[in-house]
């Protein structure tokens, strides 16, 4: 399946992606830098890009939903998405945290504020894997002769297969 909202022949989701992507790993690096340093300007920039970065994200989900609505009932893709979806939405929400608490002294923000962003970081790795799964193994938003129900990447089978008997889980 095609991506069902798109701008110039492009998914928008995927256009969007990258920004809180890169906003918010990178918010994390310079609380790392920071950390290091010993700087509290760092955090106070990390405090920005965790801003930019859920909105962003926010951003990105409207047009998610709208593709992942889209993806055909009882696939493998379906239920791939909604995993990456709802890990996304724990992403942005441990980002939430994260802001929230630094907002009082964005210079100092508490260890639990960093401890959200290096949590959220780490399963945005998974959530990213599972999108990578979504789009590169089983065509979904990018071809329209998708195989929603293609096994696993990490399975060494092609893609074009449909795995025979009970339904493969995510």
């Amino acid at each position: 399946m095609e991506s069902k909202a798109r701008l110039f022949g492009h998914p928008i989701h995927t256009m969007l992606i990258v920004f809180p992507l890169g906003l918010l790993a990178t918010a994390v690096a310079f609380d790392i830098v920071g950390l290091v340093r010993g700087d509290a300007e760092w955090f106070r920039i990390s405090f920005w890009m965790i801003a930019a970065g859920i909105i962003g994200g926010l951003l990105a989900a409207i047009f998610g939903l709208a593709d992942w609505v889209a993806i055909p009932s009882d696939t493998r893709a379906q239920r791939i998405g909604l995993w990456h979806g709802a890990g996304n939405v724990l992403v942005v929400l441990l980002f939430v945290v994260s802001w929230f608490l630094r907002r009082p002294a964005p210079e100092n923000p508490p260890t639990v504020a960093f401890v959200s962003s290096f949590v959220a970081v780490a399963l945005a790795l998974v959530t990213g894997w599972l999108g990578g799964e979504l789009v590169f193994r089983l065509g979904i938003g990018v071809d329209k002769d998708a195989n929603a129900d293609a096994p696993s990447s990490l399975s060494g089978g092609p893609a074009k297969e449909t795995p025979r008997g009970p339904k493969l889980a995510a």
